[in-house]
């Protein structure tokens, strides 16, 4: 049940020029799908999800596919920020859900384990092994919700 048709947005890259994170807006689901690039710590995490923000006001997206299955590193020290700067905005801006594929990294996955336990009491948010399911899952809560705003 992937979706069909993408615009892929972006592909910000680190201080090197490699890639850090790829941004794709699937228009018929309002849905955001990032994924994440090589070794993450706060600062770039910061970067990477203050883009995606920028976004907010030409593109509606309710559900976000946050996919860190190609990472690693500690980006632990990002959690404050996350939780108390860019959770409201996402409130406010309308996001409903969001699926989360863990990287098999542990350290990521400590600050994974932390950002999803944050979220919960304010959206509905999954970790998910493979792609295939956390698209599904996410279209679904789409469909329960019913209409975004716009």
């Amino acid at each position: 049940m992937h979706p069909a048709s993408s615009d892929h947005l972006l592909t910000l890259t680190d201080v090197h020029g490699a890639p850090l994170a790829e941004y794709f807006y699937y228009p018929e689901y309002k849905l955001l799908y990032v994924r994440w690039h090589g070794h993450l710590a706060g600062p770039e995490l910061i970067r990477g999800v203050q883009q995606a923000a920028h976004w907010r006001a030409q593109f509606e997206y309710p559900l976000i596919l946050n996919d860190k299955s190609d990472t690693g590193g500690d980006w632990s020290d990002a959690l404050p920020w996350l939780q108390y700067e860019w959770l409201p905005q996402a409130l406010k801006a309308g996001v409903r859900a969001m699926a989360y594929l863990f990287s098999p990294d542990r350290e990521n996955q400590f600050a994974s384990h932390e950002f999803i336990a944050a979220l919960r009491p304010h959206i509905a948010i999954e970790q998910f092994d493979d792609l295939e399911t956390a698209f599904k899952w996410l279209i679904e809560r789409g469909a329960e919700a019913g209409p975004a705003r716009g």
